[in-house]
């Protein structure tokens, strides 16, 4: 049966607009052709259907295990994923699920730098959310780098989630906490 001639209630968990199914599916054909790679990967969401119910997956999932098996593709839509400010459903661990990914896969310094900015920006504006424990492994791994004066000079000493993040950073780069 094809999900579009399904009568019953749909449960779509993923995005919209550049978030959604088709939206994920098109970039990740555009990153291959950018990156010169043929993937047979299908980037397809897990469906489940029980009784008049049709539960969509959130298509995350599936980029999550192509940046755990290196695919070049999957990892350049991580990036943009932990750069993306909108809400998602189970946001805060498709979030943390991708970052965890990104620190143990192999990243361009271009991908580096995009994450260095994105996290240390978070952390200077005191914007901590749920993920951020998973962000800051992946900044420990990739280094907080040229951003260490903008962080010096921007953490909200009064956000003690943020000062605990801070000084985390700051004890692995071997700095006075």
């Amino acid at each position: 049966m094809n999900r579009s001639d399904f009568l019953g209630n749909v449960r779509n968990y993923n995005g919209k607009g550049n978030w959604s199914v088709e939206a994920v599916q098109t970039r990740y054909c555009e990153y291959c052709a950018a990156f010169h790679v043929h993937s047979s990967r299908s980037l397809d969401p897990k469906e489940l259907r029980e009784g008049d119910v049709l539960w969509i997956y959130p298509i995350m999932d599936e980029v999550i295990l192509g940046i755990e098996e290196g695919d070049v593709a999957c990892i350049a839509l991580g990036v943009d994923f932990v750069e993306e400010d909108a809400l998602f459903p189970f946001g805060a661990t498709l979030k943390s699920n991708t970052a965890r990914a990104l620190r143990r896969t192999r990243l361009t310094e271009i991908q580096k730098s995009r994450l260095r900015e994105r996290i240390s920006t978070m952390l200077a504006l005191g914007v901590i959310p749920h993920e951020m424990r998973e962000y800051a492994k992946l900044l420990r791994t990739i280094g907080v780098g040229e951003l260490w004066h903008r962080l010096e000079r921007d953490v909200p000493r009064d956000n003690p989630y943020a000062m605990r993040f801070y000084r985390s950073l700051r004890g692995a780069e071997g700095l006075p906490v």
